[in-house]
Order: structure tokens, then sequence, then C-alpha cells
């Protein structure tokens, strides 16, 4: 046969063992119709001889006939011939037989009728037929195979992906005219492309090094997209693709397999595998190559109904009626099998109930005390988990009393701030009062007055030596503030983005601020050499003479007066005053906004003097004109009367009390209030002075519950959680009992009704006094409500104010 028919007849045998096997599953690319009719036409010329030369020679020359009228036939008609070849070469010769076309070419004429051989050689010449198209299919299946590459073709842009086998000596114009048709696009527009090369129509696979069994990818692309674009085909991606895979069975042995991918989206779990230790190749289990089998859902097995009996009653009868065979004259039945059966007690259902009912019992019984003892043990493992809380709470809130005192102790012996000097004066207080009281119980007369004048030089030496630490820690805190100023001014300008970072951005006035600084740390600097201090010296000298003024004339001078000192030998503890005056003036010159315009931004005095105004009060105490920001005002007071360092002087000299405790009770306030979220109000707007009214006249600073006394362990806290915090809705607790307090649903589930009603008096006092102020009056009730109140309880209604007179000038 010819080179055409061998390459139609091996691209029509998939599509056979498809309908015979089920195995593979390949696109047929049609060859014209030309190339079919050349091919026929010689595969009828060179059968003839060996159908001849195999065939015997009939004795009525039927067979000749039935040729010689099917040639004619075909030269006649020759497209009828083509489709009747084509039937002979796909089909089995059972179904080629069995054909229409072949019954209806085939059929029996008068002519055949008159010159039909016998049945004997029509049927070995029909064997005959039957051998040779057997052995022409197995040629032409085995030169397929041997032939044939696996190609995967991708459309673009879409990328869909299409596997198929393809002969590797065929003309490549076919595959183009294949997907010419399925595209619905003119094969002159569609271009293949193989490792970045146009491949042409003449071309075939062989010519670029693709041999049988390879595997290739293409990609076919249209040059005309705007006009022919390429899109998908349908019905190809949900298809299962079949593929032969070669699988070496032995030494130079292989075998082809045929495979099937089905495609899932399932995602399969790797179960494991192992690999060749000669070849390296690694194998996967078979589950993971399989679609995962569905567990079904189980059923609720742990339910009222699995311990539930249901009684069914059916009467049960036979339908035929049964005989026995008994001895009786003329039978005879042995009897050495027979058995003798005595009847036993008769159990009865009652009593069958009964034992059941007892096994119920047992059953019951085992299983409460399992259930008893899973109740005991959460129990018990619930009670050691109580235990172990209570002490690690107790074990807390030592080691919070021992912090506590330590800090206590620490700020006592180290004071830094004016809470710390408070203390300090408060201890002071306690230990002049336990001497006086000693004192008073010792001794009497002239050994009395003695005492008293040695208890209070000893106090007038704690004074003197409490106020040197003060001024000690003013220098340092001065020192820190002045760096702080300094860092602040020299900081450069920062913003957060929307990404959430940080932005920032040097001025020339924050460059400015910080070269102003760095000449400042210089200056300050102490043990550094003569020769250092006096290039620190001419650089202040050159950045003060950029501006000309009184304060920058009086630091050159300064300067050079250092300088001319330095020369002469004075020794460096001598120059500590005028290296201060220097300081000091270069200070104010950074602070002027003139020479250093970013420390206008920080300065808390205006440069406007008509800001003050309107913000200036006058000390009583001190006779001097102050900014409001220094008089400490009440939310009760209607005048003012003392700044700060007065009450702060008047209360180290008279009762040196600590304010420290109440601040610490305000700020837990602030911050319980705060996580709240209810837009509580009135607790932002208690002072200091409010605070301490509150524990100590209302609340008798102890707890209600217990009458606890330490206020660092007290807080206020609401009475009813529903509504804002207010002096007239609070309660002085503990920690522990405020928490408790607050995790109560009802106040009267959880309060006796003499408890309550002592609470909501204490509240009444409160309200009392904090009518005064008239904001907080507005949010309590009328005026007629707060008067009668008044006169009701005349002796906590009339707060004391000392009035001092303004002396006359």
């Amino acid at each position: 046969m010819s080179d055409q028919e061998e390459e139609f007849s091996a691209q029509n045998i998939p599509d056979v063992s498809g309908k015979r096997e089920g195995a593979y599953e390949t696109i047929t690319i049609p060859v014209p119709s030309e190339d079919l009719t050349q091919s026929d036409q010689t595969e009828d010329n060179e059968s003839e001889p060996e159908d001849s030369e195999s065939a015997p020679e009939p004795s009525g020359g039927g067979y000749e006939a039935r040729s010689e009228a099917q040639s004619d036939q075909s030269a006649s008609s020759p497209e009828i011939n083509d489709e009747e070849h084509l039937l002979e070469e796909i089909m089995l010769p059972e179904q080629v037989l069995d054909s229409p076309v072949y019954s209806e070419r085939h059929s029996p004429t008068q002519l055949d009728n008159a010159v039909q051989s016998p049945k004997q050689q029509s049927d070995d010449h029909r064997l005959t037929f039957l051998d040779k198209i057997k052995a022409v299919k197995e040629s032409l299946k085995t030169s397929m195979q041997q032939s044939l590459a696996t190609v995967k073709v991708v459309l673009l842009p879409v990328g869909q992906e299409i596997i198929m086998h393809f002969r590797i000596d065929t003309f490549l114009k076919y595959l183009k005219d294949h997907f010419a048709n399925q595209l619905s696009v003119p094969a002159d527009v569609l271009q293949i492309r193989c490792a970045g090369t146009i491949l042409k129509n003449n071309e075939t696979l062989l010519q670029h090094g693709i041999n049988a069994e390879d595997t290739v990818q293409v990609e076919i692309f249209s040059t005309l997209p705007d006009l022919y674009p390429i899109k998908g085909i349908r019905g190809l991606n949900d298809a299962s693709q079949v593929i032969t895979v070669r699988v070496q069975t032995g030494i130079d042995q292989y075998e082809q397999v045929t495979v099937e991918i089905i495609k899932s989206d399932l995602h399969k779990p790797f179960l494991g595998g192992f690999r060749h230790k000669i070849t390296e190749i690694e194998y996967h289990n078979a589950g993971t190559q399989t679609v995962p089998k569905k567990t079904l859902e189980k059923c609720n097995v742990f339910c009222r109904d699995t311990q539930t009996v249901f009684q069914r009653k059916k009467l049960q009868q036979t339908t035929n009626t049964t005989s026995t065979q008994m001895t009786k004259i003329g039978v005879y039945v042995s009897n050495m099998t027979d058995k003798l059966v005595t009847p036993g007690k008769y159990f009865s259902a009652a009593e069958y109930h009964a034992q059941r009912l007892a096994a119920v019992i047992v059953l019951q019984t085992y299983y409460r005390r399992w259930h008893a003892k899973i109740v005991v043990e959460n129990i018990r493992r619930q009670k050691m988990l109580r235990l172990k809380w209570e002490e690690e709470e107790k074990l807390r809130k030592i080691r919070e009393k021992e912090e506590w005192m330590k800090l206590d102790y620490y700020r006592r012996h180290n004071p830094q701030t004016k809470e710390d000097f408070e203390l300090l004066y408060n201890a002071l207080e306690l230990w002049r009062q336990e001497e006086l009281e000693c004192i008073n119980q010792t001794f009497t007369g002239a050994e009395r007055k003695a005492a008293l004048c040695e208890l209070l030089e000893k106090e007038t030496q704690l004074i003197a030596s409490i106020g040197r630490h003060r001024h000690n820690a003013y220098l340092e805190n001065q020192e820190a503030l002045i760096q702080a100023f300094l860092d602040k001014c020299s900081a450069p300008k920062a913003w957060k983005g929307f990404d959430g970072k940080i932005t920032e951005m040097d001025t020339q006035f924050t460059i400015r601020a910080r070269e102003l600084q760095n000449i400042y740390k210089c200056i300050m600097l102490k043990n550094i050499s003569q020769d250092e201090r006096l290039d620190v010296l001419l650089t202040l000298k050159h950045t003060v003479k950029e501006h000309e003024c009184t304060l920058t004339q009086e630091i050159l001078e300064l300067i050079d007066r250092e300088v001319d000192l330095m020369m002469r030998g004075v020794k460096a503890h001598n120059l500590e005053g005028l290296r201060k005056r220097i300081s000091t003036l270069f200070l104010h010159y950074i602070k002027t906004p003139l020479f250093n315009p970013e420390v206008a931004r920080h300065l808390k005095v205006p440069q406007d003097p008509l800001k003050f105004y309107k913000k200036i009060h006058f000390c009583y105490s001190c006779q001097l004109y102050l900014p409001s920001t220094e008089f400490a005002v009440s939310s009760t007071a209607h005048h003012v009367h003392r700044c700060r360092k007065c009450v702060s002087l008047d209360n180290e000299t008279r009762k040196r009390e600590s304010f420290l405790k109440y601040k610490c009770i305000l700020q837990r306030l602030f911050s319980s209030e705060a996580d709240y979220e209810d837009d509580s109000k009135i607790a932002f707007l208690m002072q200091l002075e409010d605070i301490q009214y509150l524990t100590e006249n209302i609340w008798s600073g102890q707890s209600v519950l217990s009458a606890w006394k330490d206020l660092g362990d007290l807080v206020l806290v609401r009475w009813d959680k529903s509504l804002q915090w207010s002096p007239w809705n609070c309660i002085l607790l503990t920690k522990d009992e405020g928490a408790a307090h607050l995790k109560l649903t009802s106040i009267e589930e959880g309060y006796e009704p003499t408890f309550i009603h002592k609470i909501k008096h204490k509240h009444i006092l409160a309200k009392n006094y904090f009518s005064q102020i008239p904001v907080l009056a507005s949010l309590m009730f009328d005026d007629d409500e707060i008067e009668e109140i008044r006169k009701q309880c005349p002796t906590e209604t009339t707060p004391n104010f000392v009035e001092c007179q303004r002396p006359s000038p």
C-alpha cells in the first residue's frame, strides 16, 4: 500500500480500537478525498494478483463475475467505491458483511443467481477474505503505533490544552485544517509554533527531530486576532483523556500501558510511596490516584432512645397442620434415638419482665456510678483549681504589697517628685506626734519642756535635711526639663501615612534648633581639656556673632573673660560661676524665637502679653499675680484665694498630709470609667479635694463592707452600674469587693434592705454637698428638693472657707 493509504489507516485505527476496547480517545484528522481515491486504486491493483494466487479457481466463475461487476461499478461511481473501501478497512469483517452498503452493493441479481457458485466454495472464499482483512489490520495497527507521537496542542490566548496522537511523517497542514474546522477559522490565518519556531504546512514532526512515541508541545494562534479570534473548543475540558505510557518491564523490555486521565478539582492527599534504589524512580501508592471514598455521616448513637424498649405483640400460627409417624400395626419405628424430655419449671411472662427489670437496674446502677464518679471528679478538679487560684491571688496580693512597700521605701530615701516630699513630711508628722505623745506620758514640768526643745531641734534638723534633698532634686529635675525641652524643639516633623509607616522630615528651623542643642550640650560638659574647652567657646562665639543685641554682647564678653582667665592659669573650680552664667545666658538665647524660631511652638509663655489679662489672678498669700494654671480650684469653690505653692507650703508647715493615695484612687476611677465608654462626664469633673472629701467625710475612709482602711486597696465604683458614675451613685470598696459588686445582676438580691438604706443615706449627703456646683445640680434634681435636703441636714451643707482679706495698698 502507499504511504498516504497507511497514514489514513493509522489515523482511523484508534477509533476502531476505541469502539472495541475503549482504550484510546484521539481526534481523527481527515485526509483529502483525492489521496483516498488513489490509495484505493493502488490497493485494488495490488490485491488482484494476491487474490488470484491465494483463492482457488471456482468452477462456475461466480466470484470472477461478482468482482468484474464490482470493478465496473467502481469505475462508474468512484465515490460509492471509496465509501465501501473505507467501510471495509475500518469496520470489522462481520460488520462489513452485515452493513447496508455491503448488502446493497452485493445483493444477488439475476445474473448472480444464474452463475452462483456452490455453497462450499462460497464459504471457503469468505474465510480467505476474512483472514486477509485481519492480517492487513494488524499490520496497519503495528505500523501506526510505531509512528505515532503524543502532541499537546495549546490554543493561544485562551490557554486550552488538547492532547492527541499524530503521525510524525504526516504533513502539518492536516493538523492545521483540523483545528481550523473545529475553531471555525480559515486555515491560512492559523499558525503552528513549536519551541519558538513557526512550522510550515509541508513540514512534518520528523523533520524537527520528533521521534515515535515522543511528546511534543505546539502552540496554535491566529495571525489576525481581531478578525478571527481563537476561542476554546467546547466539550473537551471535562472529557477524560487517554494517553499511552511506556513502562519498562525488564531489561530492554518495554510495554505500552493505556492510562485514562480524569480531570477533577478534588484535592487528593499524598498517601506515600517508594523509590527504586537502582533506577531512582518514584512510585506512588494506588490510593493517591483514585477518588477517595465518601464517609457516611454517623447518626447520633448517644440518645435517650438507645435505652428505650419498644414492645410488639404478634400471634403466630402455622398455616398447614403436620403429623408425626408413630408405631402401629404394620409399621415399626425404632426408638433407639429417642430422648426422654421432662418439663421444667414454668417461666411466666411476669418473671421474665422481672428478670429484665433487675438487669436494667444493674445497668443503671453501674451507669449512675460511672456518671457520679465523673461529676465528683469534675467538682474535685474545680475545687483544686479554685484553691490554686486563691493561693495565687494571695501570693499576688502579698507580692503587690511588698512591691508597694519597696517603692514607698525607695521614694522616701530618694525623693524626686512633689509626692515623694509629701510622703516625707507626712512621715515626719507621724513621728512627731508619736514622740509628743510619749513625752506627755513620760515627763512633766521642766523635763517635759527640755524634751520638747530637743524634739523641736530634731524636727528642725530633719526639715533642713529634707530641704537639701529637695534642692538637689530640683536641680536634677531642672536639667532634665531643659534637655527634654531641647529634644522637643529639635525633633523632626513626623506623621503617620496610610500604610502605617512613620514619615519624618527636618525643616530649617529644626536643624537650627538641633545645632544650638549640640552647642549647649558641649558647654555643659565637664572634665574636658583646655583645648577642647577653647574649641567649644570659639564655636559658641561664632554662633552668637550672627545677631547683635544686649544678650549676645554680654555672652561675648563672658566668653572673652573665660578665655583670658584660662590663659592666666586659673583653676577650673574657680571658673564654675562664670561658666554657669555663660550656659544660662545661652539658654536664654536658645529660648528666644528671634534666634531660634522653632522654640516659639513650645514656649508656655505666649509672646503676646494681651493674652495674660483674662487669665491672671492675685494670690492673697504670696501677694503675686499668677496665671490661672498656678491655682488649684475645687469643684465647690466660689473664689480663688491661694496658689498651689502656698497651699503646699501651708500643708508642709501645719497638717503635713499626703495626697498620693487619693491620687491613686482618682486615677483608678478615671481608668474604670473610660472602660465603660458610655459618655460618663461627672467622674472626669472630680478634683483631688473632691475625692478626699468623698473618702474621708462621706465614706469615713474605709470600705463599707469590710471596714478596710488601707487607701491603697480601696476603689470608688458605681453603685448601680447601669447609670453613670457620680458622687451619689458610688460606693467605696476594696478591689476584690468592687469586682464582685460589679458582677451583681440585681442590687436588691445581693444586699439586705438595711445596708441599701445606709448606702442611700450616704448618697443623699453627697448630693447635698455637691449640689453647690451648678453643672452637677442640673443633673440631680430641682432646686426645691435641694433646699429641702439642706434644711434637713444643715451641718453637712455649709462648707468651711478661709476668707483672706486683701491688704490695703
